[in-house]
């Protein structure tokens, strides 16, 4: 199980990408991670979004849920992913890339770009 957040301000999105050392290496993607064991998934969104953007956010409404399975060639394993998806405004924070951790960069994207740069599951 995993939490994102979905911050849009000025026809913009916030994305992250994946460092080397995920399983999807310079892969974007919404900031977010996985629900630690005992955590609800709103604690999780904003914990994620602290350490990868610096950014303090708040939930705005319910999220939706997405269910897929997605291959990790390097380490021969299918995997099924559950995703909360939230709704949210940052509140306090300056935007930087997370030191040392699961993504190597984050910033703002039009729309547009992040449709060609988000892969979408399709099934």
């Amino acid at each position: 199980m995993a939490a994102y957040g979905v911050a849009v301000r000025n026809g913009c999105i916030l994305l992250t990408r994946a460092s080397r050392s995920s399983d999807f290496p310079s892969t974007w993607s919404l900031p977010g991670g996985g629900v630690d064991h005992g955590e609800h998934p709103g604690q999780t969104v904003v914990r994620e979004f602290l350490e990868e953007t610096g950014l303090e956010v708040v939930i705005d409404s319910d999220c939706a849920v997405f269910s897929d399975v997605r291959a990790i060639p390097s380490k021969g394993i299918r995997l099924h992913h559950v995703r909360f998806c939230y709704p949210v405004s940052v509140v306090a924070g300056v935007l930087r890339n997370e030191p040392q951790g699961s993504t190597d960069l984050a910033r703002w994207v039009e729309f547009d770009e992040a449709l060609g740069l988000i892969p979408i599951a399709r099934s």
